[in-house]
């Protein structure tokens, strides 16, 4: 009987933190609105805002995110360690939120208008963290946005060529936020080379905080090398990538 009681308590506490967990809608242009999952957390230091890659989109099914990707997949473990969590969906005006989209004023209006919300909901500074595609976001968006806006910037698995917003292509150096770049040793996509990353460091030459991590290990990869069960998307180290970041955040260190 006691056991089955310990049983009932722990069903009814875990639910409870993600009570108020919900599928936010939000007018960010005229005529355009941008859908956003949003975890509040009492007492929370800070809020992430979460951009994925490849289309931008979260997979939304009966109002919770569905999406492979790594942040989507990893953003209980982001709340868990003492964050709001807003994981970001695509604007109702594109289909797909590639380089010329992501890096134009549109996107970064979009964004800065989730921002907003967040900072008048909850209080918390903001700090944007990109994986993938959603580097070219994090990173155009850093750019034009003061450090009122935004208090920091994580770049995870990021975009260094063949797209338009690839990484060294845009203007690092107008980034005056402290700055984490996170990306699998082995990451075997094509378009996001392990290689590129001191570029990329050299670049951001304003940030005031700047750190580069290379993780290694993980599960058995499957599927694309750019997809989300690849190393690429640090498959069987969400936690410890997770965990890495979240202490960043707290702390930032060169």
């Amino acid at each position: 009987m006691r056991f089955l009681l310990s049983i009932i308590i722990l069903c009814l506490a875990v639910p409870a933190l993600a009570a108020n967990d919900r599928l936010v809608k939000i007018e960010t242009r005229p005529g355009v609105s941008v859908p956003f999952y949003y975890m509040k957390r009492e007492g929370a230091k800070a809020t992430l805002l979460l951009l994925t890659g490849g289309s931008g989109g979260i997979a939304v099914k009966n109002g919770v995110p569905t999406s492979n990707n790594f942040l989507v997949r990893s953003r209980d473990l982001f709340a868990a360690n003492g964050f709001n969590v807003i994981v970001v969906g695509k604007p109702s005006d594109q289909d797909d939120l590639d380089g010329t989209f992501r890096t134009s004023p549109e996107h970064a209006e979009d964004l800065r208008r989730v921002i907003a919300f967040a900072k008048s909901d909850a209080g918390a500074p903001v700090w944007v963290v990109g994986t993938s595609m959603g580097t070219i976001s994090a990173a155009a968006l850093a750019s034009v946005a003061g450090k009122d806006e935004i208090s920091g910037v994580v770049l995870t698995s990021s975009v260094t060529r063949k797209k338009v917003g690839a990484l060294p292509q845009q203007k690092l150096e107008q980034i005056k936020q402290p700055v984490l770049v996170v990306h699998h040793q082995s990451d075997e996509c094509k378009i996001c080379v392990p290689g590129d990353v001191p570029q990329v460091m050299q670049q951001l030459k304003n940030a005031p905080v700047k750190k580069e991590v290379y993780v290694t290990g993980g599960t058995t990869p499957t599927g694309d090398p750019c997809q989300a069960l690849h190393r690429h998307g640090f498959i069987g180290v969400e936690r410890e990538v997770v965990d890495s970041i979240s202490a960043w955040i707290k702390a930032p260190k060169p």
